[in-house]
């Protein structure tokens, strides 16, 4: 992920670009890996910076901490938030909360939901959370070509019928990167996040969409990505993980349908896009995908159900 520059870039420009929002102040980072985002706060002038991850990679951290200078600003923790001891003292607070939480399609694997707790408990009045705003936007694409290797490959497998492996394969979401030149109609917003004020039951969620065609052309699937903004800064800094923009390590989620949509530019897909967690592995999605054109009848009318595993 460090070699993700649109990822990576963003913090460092949302941080180190305002030092106003740093200096003196106390950060917590949920999820702080090998320590990057600790790092530059402290640069940015932060007072004290606590990082927290569960992972054996803090081990490696506290190496690079020490090593860069930053060994009596930043304090690594190794553990749960939930279970650690922040060395806050009763009722302590931080200013400033960062964390890269995103997973796959924003909430696959995501630690929102710690980021939440942390928030909760930890965040002083007035304190700000970076980033602050996550969106979330569906769009269709022609795939015709990806998605008969991907899914038609189980009519023929070197002379043995494997259409049974259709109906599973079609479930799978596919994390890729898709060409802009793909994407048929004007992307959806399905959800907006305020990580200031959004709750838990706001990660499990029932929207409606409409997206427009752009252009006469075949849907083969539906494609669903991300926008982050870091909104409190002297000038706002975004990125988004879209078709439209640089390559991200998350790609974009690509959902495949069962035919094809017939599309003339201009016309509407209406549907709905339902996100929840699994009930046996919250870390897991489970999503559900309804949709109708307009004047399309029964032809044009479907729902497909996911799981992101």
């Amino acid at each position: 992920m460090l070699k993700d520059e649109v990822r990576t870039l963003s913090y460092r420009n949302a941080i180190i670009n305002n030092p106003h929002l740093f200096k003196g102040k106390t950060v917590l980072d949920v999820g702080c890996g090998t320590g990057i985002l600790c790092m530059f706060a402290a640069k940015a002038g932060a007072k004290r910076v606590i990082g927290v991850d569960m992972s054996n990679i803090i081990d490696q951290a506290k190496v690079i901490v020490e090593k860069n200078g930053f060994g009596d600003v930043i304090h690594l923790v190794k553990g749960k938030l939930e279970d650690v001891d922040l060395g806050l003292g009763p009722d302590g607070k931080v200013d400033v909360i960062i964390s890269e939480w995103m997973g796959y399609f924003l909430l696959y694997e995501s630690m929102l939901d710690t980021v939440l707790d942390a928030r909760d408990k930890y965040l002083a009045p007035g304190g700000i959370l970076m980033p602050d705003t996550a969106t979330l936007y569906l769009s269709a694409v022609e795939d015709q070509e990806y998605k008969d290797e991907k899914i038609g490959f189980w009519d023929d497998v070197y002379g043995f019928d494997y259409s049974c492996i259709k109906d599973i394969a079609l479930k799978e979401p596919l994390v890729d990167t898709v060409e802009l030149k793909a994407v048929v109609c004007d992307p959806a917003k399905v959800l907006h996040l305020d990580l200031a004020t959004c709750t838990k039951a706001d990660l499990t969620f029932n929207n409606n969409f409409t997206m427009r065609a752009s252009r006469n052309d075949y849907v083969h699937a539906f494609l669903g990505w991300f926008d982050i903004g870091f909104e409190k800064c002297h000038k706002p800094v975004r990125f988004s993980t879209g078709p439209h923009s640089r390559y991200t390590h998350w790609k974009s989620t690509v959902f495949y349908i069962p035919g094809a949509l017939m599309l003339s530019q201009g016309q509407e897909i209406k549907g709905s896009l339902k996100v929840a967690p699994n009930e046996r592995n919250h870390r897991d999605l489970d999503i559900s995908i309804k949709w109708q054109v307009d004047g399309q009848g029964e032809e044009g009318t479907g729902q497909m159900d996911y799981k992101m595993s």
